[in-house]
This record gives structure tokens, sequence and C-alpha cells, in this order.
């Protein structure tokens, strides 16, 4: 069983999955919206391209939250 059925989630998925889903449905709507609707199939490499920007980031962001004040540890 998955911690998103244990917190009681209703689509089933994980914290993480939902971020994903998530950033891949804003960049398919900023990418539809930059192409009038419409992707072309000779846009997919691209279209493709920018959804794996938009995933990354999100992994990125949740396996290393930004630190606002990191201190750099003295050697002593």
């Amino acid at each position: 069983m998955s911690d998103a059925f244990v917190v009681g989630d209703p689509d089933g998925l994980s914290p993480l999955l939902v971020a994903i889903r998530d950033a891949i449905a804003r960049e398919l709507h900023a990418q539809l919206a930059l192409r009038g609707e419409r992707i072309e199939l000779a846009d997919l490499p691209e279209v493709s391209y920018q959804v794996t920007l938009r995933v990354d980031e999100t992994l990125r962001s949740t396996r290393h939250p930004p630190q606002r004040f990191r201190r750099s540890q003295s050697p002593e």
C-alpha cells in the first residue's frame, strides 16, 4: 500500500507524483498556449524537453529544498 492511500489522497498518488503531475500539466498548458492550442508532431521533441525540465525542477525542489540562510562551517 502506498503512502498516498495511508494519508487518504483520493487519487492514490504520492505527494511527489502529485507534484510531477502538476508540473507536467502546467508545462503542457503553457506549451499549448504558446502554440495556439495545437502541438504539431514536429514540435514534440521541444515540448518533451520542456516537460522534462519542469519534472527535473520538481524533483530537485523536493530532494533539496532551498535553504535561505546556509552557514558555512568553520574548520575548527
